[in-house]
């Protein structure tokens, strides 16, 4: 099995150095698909491959769907410029290069473990969090507009030990910004699907998503993190929709002027 890693980004100055170096020795080739980053990016990735390309970006899934047709091999390792692979999933997926792997299987599953405000996150409903990242890509690819991309497999996936390592969010002014991007283009999603906005939704579902971080997936084991990550998530659901309904208003507002 020889595996060519597909790294996607987008201004990743301060992360592409770490993924590139973990993939040393795993990967036999690294692509790196650029979304017109304006920092270091691009000449920081030509240090580990000389194979970095740059398109515009059009939805994660259209991305790491372009990414993957620029390799030289079938198998393809998934990885995102802000994860990096722990050593017990490199000696996973090595030692599954060195072995006959069945040719059954389609896809390779393995836990992630997110990094949150420099602390490991095991609770609030983070991890395992299981990710598809090891596939055939003619038996695989990813779907989803927008936000939420998904891959499809067609094919048994088996699973890996090690854990895929997610250094996510470094500061709460990050995590403020990144809720507003994803927010935005989940709201863009749901109108795109004709969903109307809610006020039950806009009221009810946000406190119910606290605590359901906060108590039932256990987000109180995180400390003070797993309270940040239970609001935030509450907070996700409420701009989602106040956003939704801004989307829909002005479509409306548009529609009654014409």
């Amino acid at each position: 099995m020889r595996i060519s890693a597909t790294i996607i980004t987008l201004n990743e100055e301060r992360n592409v150095r770490r993924v590139c170096e973990s993939l040393r020795g795993v990967a036999d080739e690294v692509i790196v698909l650029d979304s017109l980053s304006q920092d270091e990016t691009r000449r920081l990735a030509l240090e580990f491959t000389p194979h970095v390309f740059t398109h515009p970006f059009e939805s994660y899934s259209d991305q790491k769907n372009l990414a993957a047709s620029k390799a030289s091999h079938p198998w393809i390792l998934s990885i995102d410029a802000d994860e990096c692979l722990s050593e017990e999933l490199r000696q996973s997926i090595l030692k599954l290069k060195s072995s006959n792997a069945s040719l059954e299987v389609a896809a390779y599953c393995f836990p992630r473990l997110a990094n949150y405000l420099g602390g490991w996150i095991r609770h609030s409903g983070w991890y395992p969090d299981y990710k598809a990242r090891l596939y055939d890509r003619n038996r695989a690819r990813w779907v989803g507009e927008y936000v939420h991309e998904s891959l499809v497999v067609d094919g048994p996936v088996g699973q890996l030990s090690g854990n895929l390592l997610h250094y996510t969010v470094s500061s709460i002014s990050d995590h403020i910004a990144r809720l507003n991007r994803y927010t935005t283009l989940a709201a863009r999603y749901a109108a795109s699907e004709g969903k109307k906005f809610s006020l039950f939704n806009c009221m009810a579902i946000p406190p119910l998503t606290f605590l359901k971080a906060y108590l039932l997936q256990r987000g109180f084991l995180d400390g003070w993190r797993g309270l940040c990550i239970a609001v935030f998530a509450s907070w996700y659901v409420f701009l989602k929709q106040i956003k939704l309904w801004e989307i829909t208003s002005s479509k409306s507002g548009q529609a009654d002027s014409n």
